[in-house]
């Protein structure tokens, strides 16, 4: 390569990692802008290190690398770190944001004045444009404030993002109405509803200094401050004169009698949520119920999913069988269709009026089983169904064991006169299990978070009672904790947070297990 083509291949190169990195780092000053400081701290340090692998020579090896690790930081690790952070947090429906923004949001609380409400009329003008026209108060309001209030003639617009917030109002001033303001051209109701989000965003400053906001459909008011800020941070309520101040280690203005605003604000509350799951008996017991059920529905499946599996594959590679291909093909149809749509359909089967199971289980023994109000009977259809679901996975992997068995081993055990069963016991069962026992592992974890199948078949269902959180006989952890982020009332993220921390680390457990496991199976095969 010529010297010229050298120089044009490295300025080439700088070129691409320049705009590289200046694409990172808009995309930096995009996040924090968004007010995601942490991800935009993690996307800056992946930046900076990009720009140092692909620019220095002793680090051409890892660049190669390098994209899936930064995959893997922004996708995996930061995920879990935001979400083992939040398990210290009170982060919940009522605590989503910061102090600043909590304290911002109350001192923008306006409520109408007494006896100020006015109707409003819609006088069409010329050019598409509306004023907005506040007619009279009652006469013994006085004189002063008996005349009708309009605007100049504006653009409002039907549409459902007009901003409503404090900041982001349309301001517009108000003047003693014209006659032509009086007019009888007035807009339709139907028109006025298309044209609310406009309306809610309109602030109305009178020629007396007070502001009108919209507060129903027909009518405006003046508006004043609910709370009003002194100078230690302390907000006092205008109307009762109650004083509330900030109380970091709840996360709400309280006042002293304990009365609270809502929202509150995020705060750390340390190990507090890990020391409520394993110390409050009114969530001890139902977690430990859940923890428990969810070991024995993982191990359940598997185990029964495996047996089923290796049974089948079994009877598959008995030579006198006929028509092995088409009984695979038919055993392999539940893991070619979609889990889900498998879900919903054993869901319909199941129906205790209308299912065809209680319909056939009616016509031959007369009974109709509740399985969905039923705990016991709950349990065990998520078990048929999940094993019915993963069999065939079983049969396979068990299949290409089986296979992989020399055929001599089978040859010398018919010349001792051996039958089926000791064959299974002998030597199928002993030379399979090693290599099967990691893959066992893996689908225990799988069937450990085994979200869609609880969500989809029973969501939990039927329901403890006499629990601080939500929580159903039939729950797993991964659905226990859902339940308690996003359908509980209180929507407690930090709690879930921290129940998902815990998820992960028996999940970690296990997963070391299968790797322990993978690697001793691979010494013994390699023996």
């Amino acid at each position: 390569m010529s010297a010229a083509a050298s120089t044009h291949t490295v300025w080439r190169e700088h070129a691409l990692l320049a705009a590289g990195v200046a694409a990172g780092l808009y995309g930096v000053v995009l996040v924090h802008a968004a007010g995601q400081s942490l991800l935009a701290l993690t996307l800056l340090a992946l930046t900076t290190a990009a720009a140092w692998i692909y620019s220095s020579p002793r680090t051409a090896a890892s660049r190669y690398l390098f994209p899936g690790l930064a995959a893997a930081a922004v996708f995996v690790i930061f995920p879990m770190a935001y979400t083992v952070g939040i398990g210290f947090t009170n982060q919940s429906s009522t605590n989503l944001m910061e102090r600043e923004a909590v304290r911002a949001a109350l001192l923008a609380e306006r409520i109408p004045e007494p006896e100020s409400a006015r109707a409003f009329r819609l006088q069409a003008e010329p050019g598409g444009l509306l004023r907005v026209v506040l007619q009279a108060p009652p006469m013994s309001a006085g004189a002063a404030a008996g005349e009708a209030l309009a605007t100049a003639p504006l653009r409002l617009e039907a549409s459902a993002d007009a901003a409503t917030s404090a900041s982001n109002r349309v301001g517009a001033s108000l003047q003693v109405a014209t006659a032509e303001a009086l007019g009888p051209q007035d807009l339709p109701l139907r028109d006025r509803v298309a044209l609310l989000p406009a309306l809610r965003a309109l602030s109305l400053m009178a020629p007396d200094g007070r502001r009108f906001e919209l507060i129903s459909l027909r009518e405006f008011a003046a508006v004043q401050a609910l709370y009003r800020e002194s100078a230690d941070g302390t907000l006092t309520d205008t109307v009762t004169g109650r004083a509330y101040r900030a109380d970091d280690r709840s996360g709400f203005f309280t006042a002293d009698d304990g009365q609270r605003l809502l929202p509150g604000y995020r705060v750390g509350v340390g190990l507090a949520h890990y020391a409520r799951i394993f110390t409050d008996e009114r969530m001890r017991a139902p977690f430990v119920d859940v923890f428990f059920w969810t070991v024995a529905f993982a191990g359940l499946s598997v185990l029964g999913a495996a047996g089923l599996g290796l049974l089948l594959a079994v009877l598959l590679h008995w030579d006198g069988l006929r028509g092995r291909a088409a009984y695979r093909l038919v055993l392999f149809l539940p893991y070619a269709v979609p889990g889900f749509l498998s879900i919903l359909v054993f869901k319909g089967l199941f129906n205790q009026n209308l299912g065809e199971i209680n319909l056939i289980l009616h016509g031959l023994f007369g009974i109709r089983p509740a399985w969905f109000s039923d705990p016991l009977l709950a349990k065990a259809m998520l078990l048929i169904v999940n094993v019915w679901l993963g069999f065939p996975y079983m049969m396979v992997l068990c299949s290409g064991l089986i296979q992989a068995i020399p055929a001599d081993l089978y040859e010398a055990s018919a010349v001792a006169g051996a039958g089926p069963v000791t064959n299974f016991t002998r030597i199928t069962l002993p030379l399979i299990v090693k290599p099967l026992t990691p893959l066992l592992i893996s689908a225990f974890a799988f069937n450990f978070n085994n979200f869609v199948l609880i969500s989809l078949l029973t969501g939990g269902r039927p329901d403890q009672l006499d629990t601080a959180l939500p929580a159903g006989t039939t729950d797993i952890l991964v659905s226990y904790t859902w339940r308690i982020a996003f359908q509980d009332s209180g929507q407690q993220i930090g709690l879930a947070a921290a129940i998902s921390t815990v998820i992960f680390a028996m999940v970690a457990a296990v997963t070391l297990l299968q790797m322990r496991f993978t690697r001793i199976a691979a010494q013994d095969g390699r023996r």
